[in-house]
Protein backbone atom coordinates (compact mmCIF):
# COMPACT_ATOMS: atom_id res chain seq x y z
CA UNK A 1 0.00 0.00 0.00
CA UNK A 2 1.75 3.55 -0.67
CA UNK A 3 2.48 5.02 2.32
CA UNK A 4 1.94 8.95 2.82
CA UNK A 5 4.88 11.08 3.43
CA UNK A 6 3.56 14.11 4.37
CA UNK A 7 0.43 17.05 4.19
CA UNK A 8 0.79 18.42 0.93
CA UNK A 9 -1.06 21.16 1.09
CA UNK A 10 -3.60 22.72 3.21
CA UNK A 11 -6.94 25.22 2.24
CA UNK A 12 -8.00 27.76 4.79
CA UNK A 13 -10.80 29.88 3.93
CA UNK A 14 -10.78 33.51 5.38
CA UNK A 15 -13.48 36.45 5.37
CA UNK A 16 -10.64 39.29 4.22
CA UNK A 17 -8.21 38.06 1.46
CA UNK A 18 -6.17 41.21 1.57
CA UNK A 19 -6.09 41.44 5.68
CA UNK A 20 -5.01 37.83 5.86
CA UNK A 21 -2.73 38.34 3.23
CA UNK A 22 -0.66 40.97 5.14
CA UNK A 23 -0.84 39.00 8.44
CA UNK A 24 0.71 35.67 7.00
CA UNK A 25 3.23 37.08 4.85
CA UNK A 26 4.80 38.85 8.39
CA UNK A 27 4.03 35.03 9.82
CA UNK A 28 4.75 32.47 6.79
CA UNK A 29 7.44 34.54 4.55
CA UNK A 30 9.05 36.90 7.08
CA UNK A 31 9.64 34.63 10.05
CA UNK A 32 9.10 31.32 9.01
CA UNK A 33 10.42 31.40 5.36
CA UNK A 34 7.72 30.55 3.23
CA UNK A 35 7.49 31.90 -0.32
CA UNK A 36 4.24 33.07 -2.46
CA UNK A 37 2.79 32.66 -5.51
CA UNK A 38 -1.45 34.09 -6.62
CA UNK A 39 -3.22 32.19 -8.63
CA UNK A 40 -7.20 32.30 -9.56
CA UNK A 41 -8.75 29.57 -9.01
CA UNK A 42 -12.90 28.99 -10.23
CA UNK A 43 -12.74 33.18 -10.63
CA UNK A 44 -11.71 33.45 -7.20
CA UNK A 45 -7.78 34.71 -6.41
CA UNK A 46 -6.17 32.29 -3.77
CA UNK A 47 -2.57 32.92 -1.84
CA UNK A 48 -0.37 30.08 -1.63
CA UNK A 49 2.52 30.04 0.73
CA UNK A 50 4.95 27.36 0.55
CA UNK A 51 8.23 25.69 1.82
CA UNK A 52 10.13 23.05 0.39
CA UNK A 53 8.24 20.13 2.22
CA UNK A 54 3.95 22.01 1.97
CA UNK A 55 1.93 24.52 0.99
CA UNK A 56 -1.05 26.76 3.17
CA UNK A 57 -3.53 28.08 0.39
CA UNK A 58 -5.75 30.96 1.16
CA UNK A 59 -8.96 31.25 -0.41
CA UNK A 60 -12.05 33.85 0.05
CA UNK A 61 -14.78 32.46 2.11
CA UNK A 62 -18.61 32.70 0.14
CA UNK A 63 -19.98 33.40 3.64
CA UNK A 64 -19.01 36.04 6.40
CA UNK A 65 -19.75 33.15 8.82
CA UNK A 66 -17.08 33.54 12.24
CA UNK A 67 -14.95 30.85 12.98
CA UNK A 68 -15.59 28.66 15.69
CA UNK A 69 -12.51 26.09 16.28
CA UNK A 70 -14.84 24.04 18.81
CA UNK A 71 -17.20 23.48 15.42
CA UNK A 72 -16.73 20.61 12.41
CA UNK A 73 -13.64 21.78 10.69
CA UNK A 74 -10.27 22.17 10.86
CA UNK A 75 -9.41 23.49 15.45
CA UNK A 76 -5.71 24.37 14.17
CA UNK A 77 -2.87 24.37 12.39
CA UNK A 78 0.34 23.28 13.67
CA UNK A 79 3.89 23.23 11.81
CA UNK A 80 7.02 22.06 13.84
CA UNK A 81 10.53 23.22 13.46
CA UNK A 82 13.40 21.83 14.21
CA UNK A 83 13.90 22.37 17.93
CA UNK A 84 12.60 24.01 21.40
CA UNK A 85 15.33 26.97 20.58
CA UNK A 86 13.26 27.02 17.30
CA UNK A 87 9.91 28.04 18.93
CA UNK A 88 11.21 30.75 21.15
CA UNK A 89 12.71 32.24 18.25
CA UNK A 90 9.66 32.11 16.51
CA UNK A 91 7.50 33.12 19.17
CA UNK A 92 9.80 36.11 19.79
CA UNK A 93 10.13 37.26 15.45
CA UNK A 94 6.19 36.62 15.76
CA UNK A 95 5.75 39.42 18.26
CA UNK A 96 8.47 41.58 16.65
CA UNK A 97 6.24 41.28 13.32
CA UNK A 98 3.09 42.55 15.57
CA UNK A 99 1.42 39.00 16.08
CA UNK A 100 0.14 38.31 19.51
CA UNK A 101 1.77 35.24 19.83
CA UNK A 102 2.34 33.54 23.36
CA UNK A 103 5.69 32.83 24.88
CA UNK A 104 7.29 29.62 23.86
CA UNK A 105 7.14 27.09 26.98
CA UNK A 106 7.21 23.69 27.58
CA UNK A 107 3.51 21.91 28.13
CA UNK A 108 4.52 18.71 30.06
CA UNK A 109 1.08 17.99 29.67
CA UNK A 110 1.36 16.81 25.96
CA UNK A 111 4.43 15.36 25.75
CA UNK A 112 7.82 15.48 28.15
CA UNK A 113 9.33 17.84 25.45
CA UNK A 114 6.44 19.99 24.06
CA UNK A 115 7.52 23.37 23.43
CA UNK A 116 5.03 25.09 21.62
CA UNK A 117 3.78 28.62 21.34
CA UNK A 118 0.16 29.97 19.84
CA UNK A 119 -1.22 32.79 17.72
CA UNK A 120 -4.26 33.26 15.81
CA UNK A 121 -4.69 34.82 12.18
CA UNK A 122 -7.71 37.76 11.81
CA UNK A 123 -10.55 35.38 11.47
CA UNK A 124 -9.59 33.53 14.89
CA UNK A 125 -8.30 30.49 13.25
CA UNK A 126 -5.60 29.23 15.43
CA UNK A 127 -2.16 28.29 14.80
CA UNK A 128 1.15 26.73 16.65
CA UNK A 129 4.35 26.23 15.87
CA UNK A 130 5.89 23.30 18.16
CA UNK A 131 8.93 21.25 17.73
CA UNK A 132 10.46 18.49 16.92
CA UNK A 133 9.85 16.26 19.15
CA UNK A 134 11.71 13.09 20.47
CA UNK A 135 8.50 10.78 19.92
CA UNK A 136 8.30 11.68 16.85
CA UNK A 137 11.60 11.24 16.11
CA UNK A 138 11.67 7.77 17.72
CA UNK A 139 8.74 6.99 15.27
CA UNK A 140 10.81 8.17 11.95
CA UNK A 141 13.21 6.42 12.56
CA UNK A 142 12.10 3.19 13.79
CA UNK A 143 8.82 3.18 12.15
CA UNK A 144 9.85 -0.61 11.06
CA UNK A 145 11.17 -2.14 14.29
Amino acid sequence: MPEVSGIDHCYLTVSDLVQSERFYDAALMQVLGFRKNCFSLGGAAHIQYFNRHFGVVLRPARQPLPYDSYAPGLHHLCLRVESSEDVHATARELRAAGIAASEARLYPEYAPDYVATFFADPDGIRLEVTNYRQERRTRHDHWED
